[in-house]
């Protein structure tokens, strides 16, 4: 679990970030969670853009990714949503 103040950074960290993937009309398919999987190996924190035709609410397709990917929600802002995962072999965000 975050922290509020590890929370609040990881969302500063976020907001000047780029979206790297969009979830559409095929919602969280399994492709796409492997691509969320990866990015979160990769990069610890990611922003997404959830389309006005994904067949689910952001909330819930945030919390579907988080779920399948072990990750957890930084925020979720409109259209868009924040997942963050700490790579335990090779840390990019210092939380301390």
């Amino acid at each position: 679990m975050l922290t509020s103040k590890q929370r609040a950074k990881l969302r500063g960290i976020a907001s000047t970030g780029e979206t790297i993937l969009q979830v559409g009309k095929g919602g969280v398919a399994e492709a796409l969670v492997k691509q969320v999987d990866d990015a979160l190996t990769a990069r610890e924190l990611i922003k997404l853009r959830v389309l006005e035709t994904s067949p689910a609410p952001v909330r819930e397709v945030a919390q579907q990714l988080a779920e399948a990917t072990g990750s957890e929600v930084v925020q979720v802002i409109g259209m868009k949503l924040v997942l963050y995962r700490r790579n335990p072999e090779k840390p990019v965000i210092d939380l301390g």
